[in-house]
């Protein structure tokens, strides 16, 4: 019988493109539906998530600048490094959710088509969103949306739903800081590789994996953070955020009821729902 010890993994965050360790020290186990272990993940501290939010807030400027075609094509840049690894996130599906490999292998497929779905949306989400407004006199008006900013991303259980509520917000213009709790962290802290080795810009996306009860409530009342997504909180804990964003007039997107089936078409809510509309008046030329 072999003595060897197991070298069990310990995952990093992921902020600026880079994986830090906590400041905190901390770490704790992530298991799987059955109670087993599966990997430690890194505890992030409100000192990490600050720095995640200052390095979100450094990437807005050149990502919400880059040409719409651009940012399409870096998500399907995603999708295909998410394909080329399709067996390791079944494998991962299969031991955090507790679903068969079937079950687990259509999560995944699902997960990278939503990808190449909201890379589609890319160039077209402004004739949607934008407006050419009739106007008394001699002036062209126009309406076009802008990504708000700096997004807080509470992210739900599972791959597709992680991929389900970064997408939209990154095609779009906006960085995030995304927080994954518990079995989250397993598919979160992948899904951060990827996105290390493909061509999105560092910073665009930070993840946390922790307890989104720490952390929810301050990224709500982070003067640098301009809309939050409550997706993956409970109940009692998306209404302290809604309470603590009030406070700054942050804006907050909290599906009700709670988005469970992520399986389901997608439709254009969550595109529009982190864009602000600028509208411009221009003279008539002769």
């Amino acid at each position: 019988m072999s003595e060897r010890l197991a070298v069990r993994k310990t995952y990093k965050l992921y902020i600026g493109g880079k994986f830090p360790r906590s400041e905190s020290g901390r770490s704790y186990v992530v298991t799987s539906s059955t109670g087993d272990f599966l990997a430690n993940a890194a505890h992030a501290s409100r000192k990490d998530a600050r720095d995640a939010v200052s390095a979100a807030r450094k990437a807005f400027g050149g990502w919400s600048g880059a040409t719409a075609y651009n940012r399409g094509q870096i998500l399907y840049r995603i999708a295909e490094m998410l394909e080329g690894r399709h067996a390791q996130f079944v494998a991962e599906t299969v031991a955090a959710e507790g679903v068969s490999a079937e079950r687990a292998g259509e999560l995944v497929d699902a997960a990278i088509d939503r990808l190449v779905w909201y890379a589609g949306w890319s160039d077209k989400v402004s004739a949607v969103a934008g407006s050419s407004n009739p106007v008394a006199g001699p002036y062209f008006n126009f309406s076009t949306p802008e990504p708000t900013g700096v997004v807080a991303v509470m992210a739900p259980q599972g791959l597709l739903g992680l991929v389900s509520v970064i997408a939209p917000v990154i095609v779009t213009g906006n960085t995030c800081v995304v927080v994954a709790d518990g079995r989250t962290a397993l598919p979160a802290v992948t899904l951060a590789e990827v996105l290390a080795t493909s061509d999105l810009p560092g910073g665009v996306v930070n993840i946390l994996t922790g307890q989104a009860a720490e952390l929810a409530p301050w990224l709500a009342s982070h003067m640098d953070v301009n809309a939050i997504d409550l997706t993956g909180v409970p109940e009692h804990l998306a209404a302290a955020c809604e309470e603590a964003a009030a406070e700054n007039l942050k804006r907050v997107f909290r599906p009700l009821p709670p988005a469970t089936d992520w399986l389901a078409t997608p439709d254009t809510k969550r595109l529009m729902a982190f864009l602000e509309t600028k509208t411009v008046w221009h003279p008539v030329g002769m």
